[in-house]
């Protein structure tokens, strides 16, 4: 029997779950898993910290998926907020071993990351991270997890045949990630420099180069060694790219909009962001206390101001 190359992204997903977890990560998510009163499906941790293994110093990134807003909230606002703009980001702060861990965490509904993950949905936040390695930690039992390796199964196959749609001559391990890389980047509002594309790709080489064998074979993606005698017409090459355009609208606006409503629930937001944009693209910012009683309004203001200095794209 031949072998499901679905079956075989999820087994890949599976056994890259089964790495190492460092302490101190642990601690931290178990401490996060304990605010949300027993709706925690699982945990996705993910992000730099995950791909070097360094956590002094650094902010741990994970997403909480839950089986629903409203068991997982005490306050029916954020349930309402998390259900109308996915995700809600929030900050956490611990000390394990003398070394102080910090973390930023988005929560999300299993229901919401199954559909964030699928080609139909137009935002790439969710796919766009989600096929890039990950760990899940503290799944509720083996059916979750499976599950959860099911979506961020998706989340793969999602990335590289939206691109493909785009630049369907696009073949090689190398050019399709890189390629996906830097058009997701685009839709959202991103600080990195140009070229972080190639660097996430090259930090994980083998990984997406096996997961590209795999994903063509579900898509059907074979070698061409001759040009297709029938060019794909006007029509069929506008609506891939109409579709990308539609994702950075979406994208750039979904993100401002996050940025505002992070600015409500994450604690120390603005130092963090300011942080961040300086870490990325070199952009300084200078937070008054002023901006950190009125996050919101400050938010909003410095938006077209770093916009203009290059902070975002």
């Amino acid at each position: 029997m031949a072998a499901d190359p679905n079956k075989e992204i999820q087994d890949f997903i599976l056994q890259e779950w089964r790495r190492k977890t460092p302490q101190e990560v642990v601690v931290a998510a178990e401490e996060i898993a304990a605010k949300y009163n027993g709706a925690v499906a699982g945990i996705l941790f993910y992000g730099s910290c995950l791909r070097t293994g360094e956590i002094e110093d650094k902010i741990l990134d994970f997403y909480v998926i839950v089986d629903s807003y409203s068991k997982a909230y005490d306050k029916r606002w954020l349930a309402i907020a998390n259900q109308i703009l996915p995700p809600n980001v929030f900050y956490h702060e611990t000390e394990v071993g003398g070394v102080t861990v910090r973390s930023k965490y988005a929560v999300l509904s299993r229901a919401d990351l199954s559909f964030r993950v699928k080609p139909e949905c137009l935002n790439v936040s969710v796919w766009a991270r989600f096929c890039q390695p990950c760990l899940l930690m503290l799944a509720r039992d083996e059916e979750t997890k499976k599950e959860i390796a099911t979506d961020i199964s998706q989340a793969v196959k999602t990335m590289l045949g939206n691109y493909l749609d785009l630049v369907p001559q696009a073949k090689e391990s190398r050019d399709l990630w890189v390629g996906a890389f830097e058009q997701t980047y685009s839709a959202e509002l991103r600080s990195e420099r140009s070229g972080k594309g190639l660097e996430i790709y090259l930090l994980d080489q083998d990984r997406y180069d096996a997961l590209t064998a795999l994903v063509e074979e579900v898509l059907n993606v074979t070698p061409d060694p001759f040009p297709p005698l029938k060019q794909p017409s006007r029509t069929e090459r506008l609506a891939p790219r109409l579709r990308w355009m539609l994702r950075r609208w979406n994208g750039k606006a979904v993100s401002f909009l996050r940025l505002v409503k992070a600015s409500m629930t994450f604690d120390g937001g603005i130092d963090y962001l300011a942080w961040k944009i300086k870490r990325h693209s070199g952009v300084e910012i200078n937070v008054t206390d002023r901006m950190r009683r009125r996050p919101v309004l400050s938010g909003i203001r410095l938006f077209w101001g770093l916009k203009r200095k290059g902070a975002f794209k």
